[in-house]
């Protein structure tokens, strides 16, 4: 059987209990969690693991338009996708499975704008799952790589790095949040020890009329090589990309709300 995990935010058991019964009728296994909207204790972390096992063949979101307009659900959906492309890759298929009136791809954050959407009434629904599980996806390369850490002992942080080229150093922002430690390491893992080249802090950056706090260090990166970010609070948005010292540079913007 296809295997897929099933992140439910409407909270009942009656309509999850029937749409597995649903999906199994159809040879879909179904492995999976109820949402817990709880950013503080960095819950949108737990279900990690299992995501990213390479029997997963899709991400399917179980929820209404309502639960999406929710900023807190918006951001731990968001952090949660990036760490599960991070390992997965940009083309592993995410599914939000509506209740109702379907959300415009626009209003979604960044991490979630490539999101295929079907609605939970649509009779072909559970045909069309079958269908999406068993097409080979197309490879997406990223420009850079991205991902997320956190848990109640270690905080929150965001690690970046070049994709398959080097930077002269990175650069990371955050609006409506705040940086409060930066280090470079090894990719995949947060370093124990770090030497930062010229560290910088508490850059004001501009852009689309949002300001950004940002931190930099001129460490060179390369494929293997990572900046990494402690962030305080949930940003709305982050920009980043290899440190620059003209006054235009090449920056990445993400919306995460």
């Amino acid at each position: 059987m296809k295997t897929l995990w099933l992140t439910s935010l409407i909270q009942s058991d009656e309509k999850v209990k029937n749409l597995i019964a649903q999906l199994r009728t159809y040879g879909l296994e179904v492995r999976g969690h109820f949402w817990e909207d709880e950013i503080s204790k960095m819950a949108w972390a737990k279900p990690r693991e299992e995501l990213i096992k390479p029997e997963i063949l899709l991400w399917l979101i179980l929820t209404s338009n309502e639960s999406l307009k929710s900023p807190s659900i918006r951001y731990g959906l968001s952090l949660l996708a990036l760490t599960v492309q991070a390992v997965r890759g940009l083309s592993f298929p995410i599914l939000l499975l509506t209740e109702g009136e379907q959300p415009s791809a626009e209003t979604l954050p960044t991490p979630l704008k490539g999101c295929d959407f079907l609605s939970l009434t649509d009779p072909g629904m559970a045909a069309k799952l079958v269908i999406m599980v068993n097409t080979p996806v197309k490879e997406i390369l990223p420009e850079y790589r991205l991902d997320s850490y956190g848990s109640p002992h270690i905080g929150q942080w965001i690690e970046v790095g070049p994709y398959n080229q080097s930077w002269p150093g990175a650069m990371f922002g955050v609006s409506g949040a705040e940086i409060t430690f930066h280090a470079v390491g090894p990719k995949g893992r947060l370093p124990t020890t770090s030497s930062l080249h010229y560290p910088l802090k508490g850059m004001k950056l501009d852009l689309g009329g949002k300001e950004y706090i940002a931190w930099a260090a001129q460490n060179e990166m390369d494929e293997n090589t990572s900046y990494f970010v402690k962030i305080e609070g949930y940003p709305e948005s982050i920009l980043f990309g290899p440190y620059a010292t003209e006054e235009s540079a090449e920056v990445f913007v993400l919306q995460l709300k």
